[in-house]
């Protein structure tokens, strides 16, 4: 269960990204968090991550206090995380099994675990024919459901999906949230950031609606516009600052770098963030900036086995075919 009690978050600039937020997710459950950029929501999903801490509040993950929790514990903390990034993040010089089976590698699994796990994976990805191709010889679609296996591998006991399909047609968005689904059938708790009207209307889940930093509607959707329309409903006071540029918005990764509590787990967050352009509206996709990187921080020291990097790695003929 996630429970957020209470939780502020203002940046060093004086924008308040967080006002006072109460939120709990009970053990899988299937959520979206909506709202325009800027609104606060992508700040959240950082705190959960423990790519940030709040001022205020606590935040408890699965009887983790993230408050408690110390700077070497945080890359065992996110392991046991899933998280599916709208621009896939694969490593484009491994196949699609060595790209899921990377994630079992790092934290010591055996090369018979890893086998039986990245196939049962594949399969209830459906990319099972795909498991020797690379990412450049993926659609879209393959490519975000290689992104799922891989966030899925480690059985985790939360998955978040930063607009899982914000890179996708309309057919293949359809499949990633249909596979989504069965995910959180089996169990595991999904949380969905998405700007799909369509999506979230059409699949009719809970949907946490944050504006200027405020929840300011939870329940099952079903009148899409309602959740993404700004100005605030009448009966919702609107908080300030209200007119602030899109530059202002809390969500900048500019206007505020990673918390140094967490740049000794999350350096590559931190060189993403200075070198971010300064203007423009914030873009969600740069709201989890730690990857694969803070996986391997502290894993176990081991060298990848033949069974991952040998035999399923395809011939250098048949990749050439297939390019």
């Amino acid at each position: 269960m996630i429970k957020i009690e209470n939780v502020s978050k203002t940046y060093s600039t004086g924008v308040a990204a967080l006002r006072n937020i109460n939120l709990t997710i009970q053990d899988g459950e299937f959520c979206f968090i909506v709202g325009r950029s800027g609104s606060g929501k992508s700040t959240l999903v950082r705190l959960l991550t423990k790519e940030l801490d709040p001022d205020e509040g606590s935040i408890t993950v699965n009887d983790t206090d993230l408050g408690k929790l110390r700077r070497r514990h945080i890359p065992g903390y996110r392991r046991r995380l899933g998280v599916v990034f709208q621009d896939f993040r694969l490593l484009e010089d491994r196949t699609v099994y060595e790209n899921i089976g990377f994630a079992q590698l790092i934290i010591g699994k055996t090369d018979d675990e890893i086998r039986e796990n990245v196939t049962r994976i594949m399969h209830l990805t459906g990319i099972d024919a795909k498991r020797n191709s690379y990412p450049h010889q993926l659609s879209g679609g393959e490519q975000q459901r290689t992104a799922i296996a891989r966030a899925l591998v480690n059985r985790p006991e939360i998955l978040i999906a930063d607009e899982p399909t914000g890179n996708l047609d309309h057919e293949n968005a359809s499949e990633v949230m249909k596979l989504l689904e069965r995910i959180n059938e089996q169990g595991t708790t999904v949380i969905v950031i998405t700007h799909d009207r369509e999506m979230v209307a059409r699949m009719r889940k809970r949907t946490v609606r944050i504006s200027f930093g405020q929840i300011v509607s939870d329940e099952i959707s079903g009148d899409s516009d309602y959740y993404f329309d700004d100005p605030l409903p009448d009966d919702h006071a609107q908080p300030e600052p209200s007119h602030e540029s899109d530059s202002e918005s809390p969500e900048s990764p500019v206007e505020e770098p990673v918390e140094d509590d967490t740049q000794e787990s999350s350096g590559k967050a931190t060189s993403q963030a200075a070198t971010a352009p300064s203007e423009g509206p914030a873009q969600d996709n740069t709201s989890l900036e730690w990857s694969m990187d803070d996986w391997i921080e502290e894993a176990p020291v081991r060298k990848p086995s033949k069974g991952l990097r040998g035999n399923h790695r395809r011939p250098h003929k048949s990749r050439k075919e297939n390019a």
